[in-house]
């Protein structure tokens, strides 16, 4: 048994050499001090390689943000984003976006010559993030000078410092009358179908997650336009979700939560696959129309994606110099 001023000179110095929750676990509990020193460092590393990846693209899109914000108040432009002085402000971004992708993930994409000159519906798999959507619509526009408008969740618009980012991208929110619009002025549109669902719950398998799902569809039929369908390879291994866990599972089934855990940004090699369009049919209906783009992009993923994905093999094909297009 310990002396009253001996636990007054060894809590003391445990108060300095560590956190009060360390403190309490080391004198209350009994665990050693360089135990719990070694297992919080651990900890730490832990996170940090599984968490900081992620977080390094969400710094280059406020670094963009930032960028266009300078690039605004020189040229004192207003939100008037047909002005052509924009045009030197997206080139700027696409080019900072398609050098992160091709240094981070050796980015490539295969097939933009599929995509028509005129209007077009764009349907692609939502990884658990769309990262690699905006390495596609970046790299078309610095190739093609084209524009793609991108249907995105509205709470992306509530992340602070992406609003200026997200606008100039041409993100819309909106539905389906203003899709059509849209589509029938001659402009690109791209759509995960799938969305924060196929984003959270699908896994390494690439599962399409698009349920009932068949607006888009009738977007593409009422607009008369075909079906671009994209997928890209490993996104699932560069970023992943901890949605199949039993308590996610239960919190989403319970809560409807509009959020699961995320977590990598690991190097992996990155390839956006454009399948041939699915040319307009007034004689088919939306239901059968979802279905023929659900079987384009299986057959992409079948094609070039080696199931179930894997980090490590993702990673040592930045290596790889052939596609996998058996």
């Amino acid at each position: 048994m310990i002396s009253k001023s001996e636990s007054y000179t060894s809590g003391q110095e445990s108060v300095i050499n560590s956190t009060w929750l360390i403190y309490v676990l080391k004198e209350w509990i009994g665990l050693d001090y360089h135990y719990l020193n070694y297992m919080g460092s651990f900890l730490c590393v832990s996170l940090t390689i599984l968490f900081f990846p992620y977080l390094l693209w969400f710094i280059v899109c406020i670094f963009c943000n930032i960028c266009l914000h300078i690039y605004k108040r020189k040229n004192g432009l207003d939100d008037d984003f047909s002005n052509k002085l924009w045009d030197n402000g997206r080139l700027m971004v696409s080019r900072i976006i398609s050098m992160y992708g091709k240094l981070w993930h050796g980015y490539e994409v295969h097939g933009i010559e599929k995509i028509p000159e005129g209007p077009g519906l764009i349907v692609y798999y939502h990884g658990a993030t769309s990262v690699d959507y905006h390495f596609f619509v970046c790299n078309l526009y610095i190739q093609n000078g084209r524009v793609s408008y991108s249907v995105v969740e509205h709470l992306l618009y509530l992340i602070p410092g992406l609003q200026l980012y997200l606008k100039l991208l041409t993100a819309v929110n909106g539905g389906r009358e203003q899709c059509v619009e849209i589509l029938k002025k001659g402009n690109l549109l791209g759509v995960a179908p799938g969305g924060a669902r196929e984003s959270f719950f699908s896994d390494e398998n690439y599962g399409v997650l698009w349920g009932n799902r068949k607006g888009f569809a009738q977007v593409a039929i009422d607009a008369k336009v075909p079906i671009i369908p994209l997928f890209t390879q490993n996104i699932r291994e560069g970023y992943r979700t901890l949605g199949k866990t039993w308590f996610i599972r239960w919190l989403d089934e319970r809560f409807r939560l509009p959020f699961v855990p995320l977590y990598g940004g690991f190097p992996v090699k990155l390839r956006t696959y454009i399948g041939d369009p699915i040319p307009y049919d007034p004689n088919i209906t939306a239901t059968e129309l979802v279905e023929k783009t659900k079987i384009a992009i299986e057959a992409l993923r079948d094609r070039h994606q080696k199931l179930p994905g894997n980090i490590l093999r993702a990673l040592l094909e930045r290596f790889d110099k052939h596609q996998k297009d058996d």
